[in-house]
């Protein structure tokens, strides 16, 4: 299973990495939303942990051009924003799946179940 992470701060791509990486065989990271769809087409991954404030493009942005590139694409929005104004952004999106980055150890289940993968 291959995983993109789509965050601004290296740092949280190091921490989100650390805690996903013994669920999936390969991940890639890129830095922006201008790269994720570049990226997404590269890697073809299975789940895309996006953040959403980024600053060149947003994450609801690339979001919105990888599901229609790509419908069967499973989005994870990850972020600091969690308010119900966020998370209708993300579903509107196209994002199957909302974190807010204050309890990213859900994201393990998040990944398991969206992609039926088992804990190792």
């Amino acid at each position: 299973m291959t995983l993109l992470i789509v965050d601004d701060n290296k740092q949280v791509r190091r921490v989100i990495r650390g805690l996903v990486e013994d669920l999936v065989t390969d991940i890639c990271e890129c830095d922006d939303g201008a790269e994720a769809f570049a990226a997404f087409q590269e890697h073809r991954p299975d789940v895309v942990l996006m953040d959403v404030a980024m600053k060149r493009v947003d994450g609801f942005a690339a979001t919105k051009q990888i599901t229609q590139a790509y419908p069967a694409a499973k989005v994870i929005i990850v972020t600091n924003h969690t308010d119900e104004k966020t998370r209708l952004a993300a579903s509107e999106a196209g994002a199957c799946a909302f974190c807010g980055k204050d309890d990213l150890l859900s994201l393990r289940s998040l990944i398991h179940s969206i992609d039926g993968l088992r804990y190792k």
